[in-house]
């Protein structure tokens, strides 16, 4: 089941990219915000293709 909404994971990773871009975490935190936001891509990835399936079959259906 997903953790958040695809508006709230998009923002989540802009986030991120603002940390990763300020350039002051250190190492551990680098890592850590990398890992977070490879879980939020695929999480908004999947949110994407399910929503085109379930709008191609809504299509299908007319």
């Amino acid at each position: 089941m997903s953790k958040h909404s695809y508006a709230e994971a998009l923002a989540r990773l802009q986030e991120i990219q603002s940390q990763l871009e300020s350039g002051e975490k250190g190492v551990d935190e680098l890592s850590k915000l990398v890992k977070e936001a490879s879980s939020l891509v695929k999480e908004c990835r999947k949110k994407l293709k399910s929503t085109e399936e379930e709008i191609q079959k809504a299509f299908e259906e007319d």
